[in-house]
């Protein structure tokens, strides 16, 4: 009976301990994660709704900070109890996990070579992650297929030497893209600007040999128009948007003032392009209707409406019915989406990248590390708190532009995370 008793509660034990590890091996999803560049739906727009809408003198609650992230602009991925994002160490490029619960590093892996660059080196991709497997892109053109758990690499793909691409003037930028089994990134060049890999494999499926342009530093975003699923991207010389199924070309919009940095993602709503660039290109609507075979891309906007947003690396975001963003012309912005309409202007903050939850916009300044938290609101800049980072990444090496975050701020499962090279620091939202 003893005996029996005792291999009861050895099983017991044996069960309980094997649920934990399954528990931990699965990193199950929470239901607001962040799992790739600009979140969920591609849009830089958390859906959780149980956040707070001000802030006390000093900002939420710090939860921990990590400070080693290395150098670069990478964003994070969250999912479940791990956060992901890259760094460099002046010898590679390297994709890192952290416990989101105690912020500690659970692995890293190096992916690629390390590229200096006088505005800032360092990779600047944010990881995809897909069930078990994250994709990350290091700054020399490095795509890297990785496992979630220990990080072990299963494929690699270089887009300069095995694709013919080119790196762009500020290196690789873009975060891969998975649609369904398939993987999209944009070399750049001749042999085609766009390209889709086998996720499982590396596999090239299909290039893009229409578009044939240089590759920008946008980040691809998925549509269905007319029951034709394709990808809009912006490339250094237009917007264009190739068939999901095999490359081919669909519709181009061809912008003159593309020039320096095409960077920001575009924006895509009801057969809408919203896409926005900076150093003069400014902003364009385009609207997107089958047309045979294709797709025809009509633009909405006047001279006007295209010069308010001149958005070089900040990114914008729509909410309702209008756009949120920063403008060289003017400060902080709200522009009528349809209609390209300024509804207000404001420089009561600095210049920086933003995200929204809750029918907020988190505002960070790429100056000073503060953050605001902003009512959106057609009605003008309704400010509901603000705080700044403890402390200031150091990139280790001289640089053109000394204290400059550029990484935006993410929300996942009500906590605020904000990098500054190798600090990333974790704040309690809920």
């Amino acid at each position: 009976m003893k005996t029996k008793t005792l291999l009861a509660i050895s099983l017991l034990f044996l069960s309980v301990v094997c649920l934990a590890l399954m528990s931990l091996h699965a990193a199950p999803a929470h239901n607001y994660d962040w799992p790739w560049w600009r979140g969920v739906n591609h849009d830089n727009i958390s859906t959780e709704t149980d956040l707070l809408k001000s802030w006390p003198q000093g900002g939420p609650k710090l939860l921990w900070t990590f400070n080693d992230a290395g150098i670069g602009y990478s964003g994070p991925a969250v999912v479940g109890n791990r956060l992901y994002a890259m760094g460099g160490d002046e010898k590679n490029d390297f994709v890192f996990a952290v416990d989101v619960g105690k912020g500690t590093k659970v692995w890293s892996t190096p992916i690629g070579p390390y590229v200096r660059n006088g505005y800032g080196s360092g990779p600047r991709s944010t990881p995809t992650v897909d069930g078990a497997y994250l994709y990350a892109l290091s700054s020399d053109g490095v795509l890297a297929c990785l496992k979630v758990n220990g990080g072990e690499k299963v494929w690699s793909v270089r887009l300069k030497e095995d694709l013919g691409g080119t790196r762009p003037v500020w290196n690789y930028s873009e975060s891969p893209l998975v649609d369904g089994e398939q993987i999209i990134c944009t070399p750049g060049g001749s042999r085609g600007a766009m390209a889709a890999l086998d996720k499982k494999t590396g596999q090239v499926l299909w290039r893009s040999k229409e578009l044939t342009d240089p590759a920008g530093y946008s980040s691809a975003v998925p549509v269905t128009i007319g029951g034709v699923r394709q990808y809009v991207q912006l490339t250094m010389k237009g917007v264009a948007g190739v068939a999901a199924k095999d490359g081919r070309l669909l519709w181009y919009y061809r912008n003159p003032k593309y020039r320096t940095a095409v960077i920001p993602s575009p924006i895509i709503r009801d057969n809408y392009v919203y896409a926005v660039a900076g150093y003069g290109a400014g902003a364009v609507l385009l609207k997107l209707t089958p047309d045979g075979d294709g797709t025809k891309a009509e633009q909405f906007y006047d001279e006007d409406a295209m010069r308010l947003m001149n958005n070089k690396h900040e990114g914008v975001v729509l909410l309702g019915d209008y756009v949120y963003g920063w403008s060289d012309n003017g400060g902080w912005t709200c522009q009528e989406f349809k209609t390209g309409k300024k509804m207000w202007q404001s420089k009561a903050f600095g210049r920086g990248s933003l995200t929204s939850a809750g029918g907020m916009l988190y505002c960070y300044s790429e100056d000073t590390g503060t953050l605001a938290l902003v009512a959106a609101s057609p009605e003008g800049w309704h400010e509901k708190g603000r705080f700044t980072i403890p402390q200031q990444g150091k990139p280790r090496e001289r640089v053109i532009y000394k204290n400059n975050i550029w990484t935006y701020p993410v929300i996942a499962n009500g906590r605020l995370y904000l990098r500054d090279q190798n600090l990333i620091f974790c704040y309690e939202v809920k």
